[in-house]
C-alpha cells in the first residue's frame, strides 16, 4: 500500500495522467464532430436535413482550426505564467478549462447550439496549455540521467491517449453498444476523467518550479515571437519550414478524413474511430521499435528525405482505396512514415541548437504546428465545398510531398553537426 501511494504521490504519475487524459479528449472529438455537422443521414446531424452539406463543410474546418489557433496564441503565455506563479496553480486552472469546455460541448450537442461548440472548443485553446505545463514539470523534476526516459513515459502517454481517444469516443457514442450512449456520451466522459485529473493536482501533485519568479515580466505577444525566430533562426529555419507544411498537410487529412471514410465507405463513428485507433497503434509501434531501429542506420536528415515521401503516398493510396479492407494493409506503412517523420523532425530540431535554448527552441516548433494545424483546417473546409469532401485528402499529399521537396531544397548539414554532437549554435 506504501509503495502504491509513494508512485501516486510522484509528479511524474499526474503528469502522465494529464497528457493522457488530454488527448484522449482531441481523440473523442474525431469520430463525432463529422456525424455533427457533415452527414445529414446521422442521427447526430445538428441541423435540418435541408441545409447546405458545403455549409456544414465549411463549419468543420473552422471549427477544427479554432482551438489550434486560441492555442497559438495562449500557451506561451501559460508557459511563462507557470514560471510566474508555478506549475500547480497553472495546471489547476488550465485543467478546468478543459473540464468546463467539455460540458459546453456536450450541452452545445444537447440543445442543437452550434455556436455552444465553437466557445467551448476556442475556451479549451485558450486555457488548455495541459502539454506545455505538463512538459515544464517533467523539466523540472528530470535529471541529466533520467531526462529521456521520463520524455519517453509522457510521450507514451501521448501515443496511448490518441489511440484510445478515438475508440472511446466511437464506442460511448454507438447506442447500438448501451442504449443511453448518444453523441454527448463521451464528452461527459471526457469531463469526468479531466475532473478526476483535477483532484489528482489538487491533492497529490507537489509544486515542481523551486525557481518560481513573482517579478517576471509576460510577454503577451510571445506566440507572434516564436514565429518571427522560426523564420529568422538559420540553424532551424528550414527545418521549420518543413514542419509547417508537413503539418498543414496532415491536418488537411485529420480534418476531413472522417467525412472521406463517410463518403467512400458509408462509416459511422465507431468504424472512424477503430480507425483512427489503427492508426494510432502503428505510429506507437513505428516510434517505439521501427524508428530505433531505422535511427541505427540513418541520420535524422537522411529519414526525412524518404519519409515525407512515404507519407503522402500512403495518403495517395488511401484516397484511391474503394474498399475499406485496403485500408488494413495501407495503413500500417502510411502511420510508420508519420511516426519517422515526427519523431526526426524533433530529434533533428534537438541536433541543430545549443543544449541551454533547446527549451525555448522546442517551444517554438510548437508555436509553428500550432499555426500550421489552423490555417489549413480554414482553407479545407472551403476547398471541400468548392469540389468534393475528398478533395482536402488528395491536396494533403501533394502539401506532405511538397513539404518533403523543400527539406531536400532547403536543408544543409552543418558540417561541424557530428563533431559537436548535434550541439549546434543558434544563429541569426
Amino acid at each position: 500500500m506504501e509503495k502504491i501511494r509513494a508512485k501516486l504521490a510522484n509528479p511524474l504519475f499526474v503528469v502522465f495522467f494529464t497528457v493522457f487524459i488530454d488527448l484522449i479528449g482531441f481523440g473523442i472529438l474525431i469520430p463525432v464532430i463529422p456525424q455533427l455537422i457533415t452527414n445529414p443521414i446521422s442521427t447526430f446531424y445538428l441541423f435540418d436535413k435541408a441545409t447546405e452539406i458545403k455549409d456544414g463543410l465549411i463549419l468543420l474546418g473552422f471549427l477544427t482550426a479554432i482551438y489550434p489557433f486560441m492555442q497559438f496564441i495562449a500557451t506561451p503565455i501559460l508557459g511563462q505564467l507557470s514560471d510566474k506563479f508555478g506549475r500547480k496553480k497553472i495546471l489547476i486552472i488550465s485543467l478546468a478549462g478543459t473540464c468546463i469546455s467539455y460540458v459546453i460541448f456536450a450541452i452545445g450537442i444537447m440543445t442543437r447550439n452550434l455556436p455552444l461548440l465553437f466557445i467551448s472548443r476556442a475556451f479549451d485553446g485558450i486555457t488548455g496549455g495541459n502539454i506545455a505545463v505538463a512538459f515544464a514539470a517533467i523539466a523540472d523534476i528530470s535529471t541529466p540521467e533520467n531526462r529521456t526516459k521520463n520524455f519517453g513515459l509522457i510521450g507514451a502517454a501521448f501515443g496511448l491517449g490518441f489511440v484510445l481517444g478515438p475508440y472511446i469516443g466511437g464506442k460511448l457514442s454507438d447506442s447500438s453498444i448501451m442504449s443511453w450512449f448518444n453523441a454527448t456520451t463521451p464528452f461527459w466522459f471526457a469531463a469526468i476523467l479531466c475532473f478526476l485529473n483535477i483532484l489528482s493536482v489538487i491533492f497529490i501533485f507537489p509544486e515542481t518550479n523551486k525557481h518560481i519568479d513573482n517579478l517576471k515580466k509576460i510577454n503577451w505577444s510571445k506566440s507572434i515571437k516564436n514565429i518571427i525566430d522560426a523564420v529568422n533562426i538559420k540553424a532551424v529555419r528550414p527545418i521549420f519550414t518543413t514542419s509547417f507544411f508537413f503539418n498543414g498537410g496532415f491536418t488537411f487529412f485529420q480534418t476531413f478524413a472522417g467525412v472521406f471514410f463517410i463518403t467512400r465507405f458509408n462509416w459511422n463513428q465507431g468504424n472512424i474511430g477503430d480507425y483512427f485507433a489503427y492508426v494510432g497503434i502503428w505510429i506507437a509501434i513505428a516510434q517505439a521499435i521501427v524508428t530505433r531501429k531505422v535511427s541505427d542506420l540513418l541520420r535524422e536528415d537522411q529519414i526525412l528525405k524518404f519519409s515525407m515521401f512515404g507519407t503522402a503516398a500512403g495518403l495517395l493510396l488511401i484516397f484511391l482505396s474503394n474498399q475499406w479492407w485496403n485500408l488494413l494493409f495501407i495503413t500500417p506503412l502510411f502511420a510508420i512514415f508519420i511516426g519517422l517523420t515526427m519523431a526526426a523532425t524533433n530529434g533533428l530540431i534537438s541536433r541543430s541548437v545549443d543544449a541551454k535554448i533547446q527549451g525555448e527552441v522546442l517551444g517554438i516548433s510548437s508555436s509553428v504546428q500550432a499555426l500550421a494545424q489552423s490555417i489549413p483546417a480554414v482553407l479545407s473546409g472551403y476547398l471541400a465545398a468548392a469540389f468534393t469532401a475528398e478533395a482536402p485528402i488528395i491536396v494533403a499529399a501533394v502539401i506532405i510531398a511538397f513539404a518533403g521537396t523543400i527539406f531536400w531544397v532547403m536543408y544543409r548539414r552543418p558540417a561541424n553537426m557530428d563533431q559537436n554532437k548535434g550541439e549546434a549554435v543558434m544563429a541569426h
